[in-house]
């Protein structure tokens, strides 16, 4: 008896890692399309409930969708209403995996074209080429899930043979409509301690077929699956900002209210469910049990969507904003908040967003920096010599938080465009902290001049001056090609050409003012003071130049052909 537990559950973890598996693979196969899903995410809540169906039905899994769209929503790339639709769509696109098994896992011994599948997975997987690495570990994890499903099937006891072994089961059937609550609480359990409705539906699917339940009961464990899966949104909203928050008690308000009418009429919807099979064929407990997976999803949905507005209104009320965490957020990160992120694909997109948003705020340093030369004779220099020792503060925290954000994602397998943009983003983040230290640096070499006498020599503020705007220029150049790369991998509006030639020109600036340097001290009869103004000048020059050195690095990291190869 204990071997055959062991054995069970042996069997249920082969299943559950098939399943991880076989998601994991496809997400990496899709690589950079997954990353453009995003844009399909609109307003209207009908292409909202499409989106989150048809990402559901290739990943293979609800809760991986869910934890997905409250990180957009937590990073401000969904609103809370477009968010509602996204999920709706999700809860019907997870019924695709028990039309799979019971379809599949019943009608023939799958184990027997598991192993041939493993094979031609195994095959796949020795190939060189990405993407057909990722195919194959799709088929082994295809291969591994109904493998499990069916060593779970010969695994279980027999309740014809030995009905004593499970008769506390039998007894919970006598009772009624009272019932029909156990075996919704008992698919919300298994859902929890499973954390994965998909585990619990073919559990379900199994203990109908091997008759431990009857069909009113398989359908009142569905219910219960329902409400089980709403604790992953929940504890991915956990770590998250307000609207996060808000995004996963929308799913499960969206969830229990569909249970509470499916229970209100169970007997009509049952009824509703065999005629819908009997329309196909002679009634198959498997198949209704899938049929009215489906059907409790798609109707619930079809009566929601027209109160989206409302159920937003609901969850607000009861999660007001709160201003002072929201202020908090604003210091941080903008698109990347806490908790577990969906896939490693969608989360190098959202580090890519973040990654130009700090980009935006890098370059705010140049007109910190021009403020601080034109008021170095006054009592104003000193707000802006603290801005730019404030902004390398703020940048030397942002590049820490989205390493470590980069750092969490390469924990799992990615694909190879996904690792390489990864590999980038820790360079382009590196480069922005250093302009951050170099904006730091330039207010040191101003204090100093200040403290000599507070005086730059019309030439020299001209000199300064020339070398901000080219630098201006740079930061434009940069900027527009990081949200040419966000938009598309491959994106023909990157302009590699034009951060070089920007690079060229603040080169050859840096040259001539240097020069024109030497040449006044080389015709002048300098004093030490103003010798060293004349290092101090040459050495912010100098500074502003590698801030330039610094811009070009990151232009050149984002290699779009080599983005779009991966």
């Amino acid at each position: 008896m204990i071997a055959q537990i062991f054995t069970l559950l042996g069997a249920l973890a082969m299943f559950l890692y098939g399943m991880n598996m076989m998601s994991t693979g496809i997400q990496k196969a899709a690589g950079n399309k997954l990353r453009s899903l995003l844009g399909a995410m609109t307003s209207k809540p009908l292409k909202g409930v499409l989106t989150g169906l048809g990402i559901t039905a290739i990943i293979q899994s609800s809760s991986a969708t869910t934890v997905l769209v409250v990180s957009f929503v937590s990073a401000g790339l969904l609103t809370l209403k477009q968010a509602i639709g996204v999920i709706m769509g999700a809860n019907i696109g997870t019924t695709v995996t028990a039309w799979i098994i019971s379809l599949l896992g019943f009608k023939f011994d799958i184990a027997a074209l598991s192993i041939p599948l493993f094979l031609l997975g195994f095959v796949l997987m020795q190939f060189k080429k990405d993407k057909y690495h990722n195919i194959g570990e799709f088929i082994i994890g295809f291969s591994l899930l109904f493998l499990g499903l069916s060593l779970i099937k010969s695994s279980v006891p027999d309740l014809k043979s030995t009905p004593e072994v499970l008769s506390f089961i039998a007894n919970w059937t006598n009772w009624g409509f009272g019932s029909i609550l156990i075996f919704v609480l008992f698919g919300t359990i298994l859902t929890l301690v499973l954390q994965s409705s998909s585990a619990t539906m073919a559990i379900t699917l199994i203990m109908l077929n091997e008759g431990w339940i009857p069909f009113e009961m398989g359908a009142a464990m569905v219910l219960g699956e329902n409400i089980g899966t709403t604790i992953t949104a929940n504890i991915a909203a956990a770590m998250g900002n307000i609207n996060a928050k808000r995004t996963a008690l929308t799913h499960t308000f969206f969830n229990l209210f569909g249970v509470i009418w499916a229970l209100a009429l169970f007997k009509p919807f049952i009824a509703l469910d065999k005629a819908v099979i009997e329309l196909i064929g002679e009634f198959n407990p498997l198949l209704g049990l899938s049929m009215f997976h489906t059907l409790f999803n798609t109707i619930n949905t079809m009566i929601l969507i027209w109160f989206i507005p409302q159920l937003e209104q609901i969850v607000t009320k009861i999660l007001p904003d709160r201003k002072a965490s929201s202020q908090k957020q604003k210091e941080h990160l903008v698109y990347i908040s806490g908790g577990p992120v969906a896939t490693p694909e969608l989360g190098a997109k959202m580090a890519l967003m973040e990654t130009s948003h700090f980009a935006l705020i890098s370059s705010k340093e140049v007109e910190i920096i021009r403020g601080a030369i034109e008021n170095i004779d006054n009592s104003d220099f000193e707000e802006h010599r603290d801005r730019l020792v404030k902004y390398e503060q703020i940048s030397d925290k942002i590049e820490k938080e989205v390493k470590n954000f980069l750092g969490n994602l390469t924990e799992e397998e990615v694909s190879a465009g996904t690792a390489k943009l990864i590999k980038d983003l820790y360079r382009i983040n590196s480069e922005l902290e250093s302009l951050g230290d170099s904006g730091e640096c330039i207010s040191r070499i101003l204090q100093r001049i200040k403290s000599m006498g507070g005086k730059i020599s019309p030439e020299r503020k001209i000199g300064l001056r020339a070398m901000l705007a080219a630098l201006e220029n740079a930061y434009q150049t940069m900027n527009s090609n990081l949200k040419a790369i966000e938009k598309s991998a491959d994106s023909k509006q990157f302009n590699l050409a034009k951060a070089v030639e920007d690079e060229i020109a603040i080169n050859r600036l840096r040259d001539r003012l240097r020069d024109e340097e030497y040449s006044r001290i080389e015709h002048s009869k300098l004093t030490e003071e103003e010798y060293s103004s004349s290092t101090l000048y040459l050495d912010a020059v100098a500074e502003l130049e590698r801030m330039g050195d610094y811009l070009i690095n990151i232009s050149q990291a984002l290699d779009p052909q080599a983005l779009a190869a991966a």
